[in-house]
């Protein structure tokens, strides 16, 4: 019973892993998009 319960623990462990490193990539993707629109469009923003 306890290997079980320690394999099903590490498995849950992989996928919150895995689902964090996807989390931060978009995070830094989406950042990076982000910057790249906004230097694009700052010439345009004249006052």
């Amino acid at each position: 019973m306890a290997a079980a319960f320690i394999s099903e623990f590490l498995l849950e462990l992989v996928k919150l892993v895995v689902l964090a490193a996807v989390a931060a990539a978009a995070i830094f993707c989406g950042k990076k998009l982000r910057d790249r629109k906004d230097a694009k469009s700052a010439p345009d923003q004249k006052e």
